[in-house]
C-alpha cells in the first residue's frame, strides 16, 4: 500500500480519517451485500467465511467473524433499523466499512432480458471491488433495454451475471455453469436443496434449456430472454427454487457464534 496522503478534503472539509480514505480510494479490496430481516440474515455464517477468505487472500490478515457481528450489529443500532440492506467492505490495513440502507423488496423479482457479453471478471472467486468491466457492461445492457449483462468467454461459455448468478433447467437438474465466476451466497444456499449440477454451458447450449433463473443477495428471478432467444417462466421449477430458499433458517446478527461453530 502506499503512503497514504497527508491532507484529504471531500466537498471542501477536511476528511476525519485520512488514512481510511486513502484505502477507500485505492479501489482495491473487498465485500459481501446480504439482506437483513429482523436482525437475521440467511447464510450468515457464509458471509463471515467469505470476508475473512478474502481477507486472508488478498491482505495475509485474518478477519474474525465475531468482530464483523459487533460492527454490523452496532451499525444497525445507530441506524435504528432491523430490515436492510447491509454491505460490509474490507480495504488494506483490514480496514472494515459497513453500509446500510434501505431493504431490498422481499418476494421474487421481476423477469430478467440478459444479453450476452465478452467479459469475465479478473479473480472471479473473490467478490472485490473496482468491478469498471462488470459496471461498464451492466449499464451498456440497461441502456440498451435489457436487464442484465450475461458475462460469456470470447467462445460463448457462460460463466455469470454482471451482479448475478444464473442457473438453467434442463427438464431434471438444475445446471451452474462452471466457468470460473462468484460463487454467490444465494447460489451456494439453492445447491443443496434443489437437484443442482454444474457444468460448461456455452450459448450455442441455450436451446437445449427449458428454462433459466438468476440469483443474488437482492432477489432471485426467471430469465425470459437472452438476446433473442426467449426462456418461458417455468412455474413450477420457479416455486421450488423460491420455497428452497424460504426454507433456509436466517441466523442472528448479534447472537454469539456457537462453541464449535464457524466464526468466520
Amino acid at each position: 500500500m502506499t503512503t497514504p496522503p497527508a491532507h484529504i478534503e471531500i466537498d471542501g472539509a477536511p476528511a476525519a480519517d485520512p488514512q481510511l480514505l486513502a484505502a477507500l480510494m485505492s479501489g482495491y479490496g473487498h465485500y459481501t451485500a446480504m439482506q437483513v430481516r429482523d436482525g437475521r440474515v440467511k447464510g450468515l455464517d457464509l458471509h463471515l467465511d467469505r470476508l475473512d477468505r478474502s481477507t486472508r487472500e488478498l491482505f495475509g490478515r485474518e478477519l474474525e467473524g465475531g468482530r464483523v457481528r459487533e460492527l454490523v450489529a452496532g451499525a444497525l443500532a445507530n441506524a435504528g433499523r432491523r430490515d436492510a440492506s447491509v454491505r460490509v467492505y474490507v480495504y488494506p490495513g483490514v480496514r472494515t466499512v459497513v453500509t446500510v440502507a434501505d431493504p431490498a423488496p422481499d418476494g421474487p423479482g421481476a423477469p430478467q432480458r440478459l444479453t450476452a457479453v465478452d467479459y469475465w471478471r479478473p479473480a472471479p472467486h473473490i467478490k472485490h471491488l473496482g468491478g469498471f468491466g462488470q459496471r461498464f457492461h451492466g449499464d451498456a445492457a440497461r441502456r440498451a433495454g435489457y436487464d442484465e449483462a450475461l458475462l460469456t468467454s470470447p467462445h460463448g461459455e457462460i460463466s455469470e451475471g454482471a451482479v448475478t448468478n444464473i442457473a438453467f433447467w434442463d427438464g431434471t437438474s438444475v445446471v451452474w455453469p462452471s466457468a470460473p465466476c462468484l460463487v454467490g451466497i444465494t447460489m451456494t444456499l439453492l445447491e443443496g436443496p434443489l437437484e443442482s449440477v454444474r457444468r460448461p454451458v456455452t450459448l450455442a447450449d441455450l436451446p437445449g434449456y427449458r428454462a433459466a433463473f438468476v440469483a443474488n443477495s437482492r432477489a432471485i428471478a426467471p430469465v425470459t430472454a437472452i438476446d433473442g432467444l426467449a426462456f418461458a417462466v417455468d412455474e413450477e421449477l420457479m416455486g421450488r427454487v423460491f420455497a428452497a430458499y424460504d426454507g433456509v433458517t436466517p441466523e442472528d446478527i448479534a447472537a454469539p457464534a456457537q462453541p464449535g461453530s464457524s466464526s468466520r
